[in-house]
């Protein structure tokens, strides 16, 4: 019976997977979007005959009514914008191919997936005849992978109208095996929060000249002194936040021998430990400090000319103890010492971390624990960016989980080749989210 279920699922997930949705800088047609919302009215109908409906260029926000006025409402959300899909795929893209156990296609995880999961529950309550007790509000983007415009908008316009949320439910971690190198064990990874975002150019110059008579410490060398030095350097502050200390302290018993004797003390040692996990491991690294990625390049144009200018662009994902402005004055100090100036290019809202104490955070627990019951659940800070970061402006509680039960080659696969979710797993991301429809 579940085996026929989630084959029902699938065929109505792949379907959202074929509609190409990809979304572009500077994008003015916006035609696939608005038929992706008439695929969304068609697989929906329950749901949509009884929602207050608002488009915001490409961008849907429905608002389901409740039975208790006094309630603050919630939100649940996602986007059905992706990104493009090149490369050699399995199965193409844009297929929805049903295989192997299998949905493959360009959105499975990020983040259609999560829409229909969302959307499907809904659906099934709302035949069923059930009301929420709050006002309950579902957001899906169409820019999410580009400008975030949608969630900026409808977050500003949502603040606008006076309304604060009990809770923000968006797209974020997932349950994976073995979430950190040395942790055994199925953990539900339950984002509170996410660091923001800042691109930098950092630009070196000169007279220029002829590549024959190059002199010492032309641009393009400075540059590159100085992203060696960045890659060296301790020029970020490196802190265990209280988040990021739970998350090792709820993963001790997946460990062993020295680190489960490190992450069950986590709470004394977490000033030694903070440095060692800086370095010895990527993904925790990243939750204790500041950190930039050199992405693009430029200098001459000719092979035998000497640049006047020469520069860099950084992606850089700033860390809650730092901050914003506290990143972007310690890379720029550094740069200076190799005479280059940093520019802000663009940068994100800065958001804050949900409390894993608080009600809303529990809640995803209880639903975790009563859907997955042998799954553990962690709290942690995810180092991308969501659409969530613009809801603070209306909740306390921002909280980033998707409820698929993937691998380390799935999770992989994001924004990749062979974006794909196990057929199997899609009944359990429906019950998730049917319990906390019911339950908040």
């Amino acid at each position: 019976m579940n085996s026929e279920r989630n084959l029902a699922y699938a065929k109505t997930l792949s379907a959202l997977i074929q509609a190409e949705t990809v979304s572009a800088v500077g994008q003015t047609d916006l035609t696939p979007f608005y038929q992706f919302h008439d695929l969304l009215r068609s697989f929906f109908p329950k749901l949509f005959a009884l929602v207050e409906e608002e488009i915001f260029d490409g961008s849907l926000l429905l608002r389901w009514k409740g039975t208790d006025d006094r309630l603050e409402p919630v939100l649940f959300m996602s986007h059905h914008d992706v990104v493009e899909a090149s490369g050699n795929w399995t199965h193409p893209p844009f297929s929805g191919a049903i295989a192997d156990g299998k949905l493959w296609g360009r959105g499975t995880l990020d983040t259609k997936g999560n829409l229909w999961a969302i959307l499907q529950a809904a659906e099934e309550l709302a035949a069923s005849g059930f009301q929420p007790r709050r006002d309950t509000y579902f957001v899906s983007a169409c820019n999410e992978e580009t400008t975030g415009h949608g969630g900026d908008t409808i977050s500003s316009e949502l603040k606008k109208r006076g309304l604060r949320f009990f809770a923000v439910y968006d797209e974020g971690g997932m349950i994976v095996k073995k979430p950190i190198v040395g942790v055994e064990g199925t953990f539900a990874m339950i984002g509170v929060g996410e660091k923001g975002m800042v691109n930098l150019k950092f630009i070196a110059r000169s007279k220029g000249g002829h590549a024959s008579t190059p002199g010492r410490n032309t641009p393009l060398v400075r540059l590159g002194k100085f992203m060696a030095a960045v890659d060296k350097s301790n020029c970020f502050k490196i802190k265990m936040s209280p988040t990021v200390q739970e998350m090792f302290r709820r993963m001790a018993p997946g460990t062993k021998g020295v680190m489960n004797a490190v992450c069950t003390r986590m709470n004394q040692l977490h000033p030694l430990v903070a440095p060692a996990a800086a370095f010895a491991i990527p993904a925790a690294g990243a939750m204790v400090r500041t950190t930039i990625a050199f992405t693009m390049a430029s200098g001459s144009e000719g092979s035998n000319v000497l640049p006047q200018e020469a520069s860099v662009i950084g992606n850089m994902r700033f860390s809650h103890h730092q901050g914003k402005k506290g990143s972007i004055n310690a890379i720029s100090k550094l740069a200076k010492r190799y005479g280059i100036e940093t520019v802000v290019l663009d940068e994100s809202v800065e958001s804050p971390l949900t409390d894993f104490n608080g009600a809303p955070f529990k809640l995803v627990e209880e639903a975790v624990s009563h859907v997955f019951p042998d799954v553990h659940c962690a709290p942690y800070v995810m180092n991308g960016a969501s659409d969530s970061r613009y809801y603070s402006r209306v909740s306390d509680h921002c909280i980033r989980f998707a409820p698929f039960v993937i691998d380390n080659k799935q999770l992989d696969s994001v924004h990749a080749i062979d974006e794909n979710v196990d057929v199997a797993s899609l009944s359990g991301a429906v019950d998730f989210f049917k319990y906390m429809m019911e339950h908040n």
